[in-house]
């Protein structure tokens, strides 16, 4: 059996062409437009799910790239406290020395007292230090005061930073470790030796805990030096991080403009091309008005 070609065969296979090429030049001028390679996951399926992919690790990346801004915001915080705390020992230590001279006057006495009394309040108030509302030396409680009345300190969970996958950095520090707790306290120790410079006593005796609780504090003040260390080194990992996941997203949803531009310019001639061969060859004939 022979099929006719008829007119209106041709017609219909010129029509199906035509709005193929029609969306195609669709697509192209859409992708040049918005400048990215999937505007709809039905463009490509397998790269809109690597696109999911790359975008949730992006975002996690800035969230991490947030907890390090923290981070550094409660470690720079601690940082000053200790610093703060150490200079008023070391000025406590001074005075001490200068107070273990049995020479000494009762007014002398008195003075080296008041200045003791003051650097004792100068620590406590260091001790109950925050960072945006919230207290450096005493974990993830609510309380009023990080230092209680009885110099013990507030008890609850260290406050840590996730960093990266898998990798946490504590940026609180604990009260007790750093001064004391109680009766073997930096301020209990402080309140004895103003003590005992008014009543006369020899307070030599307390130079030797006295450079105890200096060398808690420096040892802490070192150990928040090495948490800081660790922060820089996650945050230059987020920034290498970023840069690589945006290498990532760009090859997988932004266009080369250049060469876009450069197919649609063909595509709109082959549009224009198919047009004109289309409407030379389906010329209308006798046949089509006596139907």
């Amino acid at each position: 059996m022979i099929t006719r070609v008829t007119n209106q065969t041709m017609m219909q296979g010129a029509q199906r062409s035509l709005q193929h090429n029609l969306a195609r030049l669709s697509e192209l001028q859409e992708k040049a437009s918005s400048q990215k390679a999937i505007s709809r996951p039905s463009d490509d399926p397998a790269a809109a799910g690597e696109a999911l992919r790359v975008r949730g690790e992006i975002r996690a990346n800035e969230q991490y790239a947030r907890n390090i801004s923290n981070g550094e915001g409660w470690l720079s915080q601690l940082d000053n406290a200790m610093t703060t705390s150490k200079r008023a020992l070391d000025r406590v230590n001074d005075l001490t020395l200068q107070g273990s001279n049995s020479s000494l006057p009762p007014a002398a006495r008195e003075a080296l007292a008041l200045d003791i009394e003051s650097l004792r309040g100068e620590l406590a108030g260091q001790a109950n230090a925050t960072y945006a509302g919230r207290f450096l030396f005493a974990g993830n409680t609510d309380g009023s005061a990080a230092l209680r009345p009885d110099l013990t300190f507030e008890a609850g969970g260290t406050v840590e930073r996730r960093v990266g996958p898998g990798q946490t950095v504590r940026v609180d520090a604990n009260g007790a470790d750093v001064f004391g707790s109680g009766p073997t306290s930096a301020f209990a120790l402080l309140d004895t030796i103003a003590a005992d410079l008014r009543e006369g006593k020899d307070v030599s005796v307390h130079l030797a805990p006295l450079q105890q609780r200096i060398q808690a504090v420096t040892t802490q003040h070192s150990e928040i030096g090495t948490r800081h260390a660790r922060l820089l080194e996650a945050k230059d990992t987020v920034a290498d991080a970023s840069l690589a996941l945006e290498g990532e997203r760009a090859t997988v949803e932004d266009i080369d403009l250049a060469s876009v531009i450069l197919d649609l310019k063909l595509q709109e001639t082959a549009y224009q091309s198919a047009l004109a061969v289309s409407a030379r060859v389906l010329q209308p004939s006798l046949m089509d008005f006596l139907r």
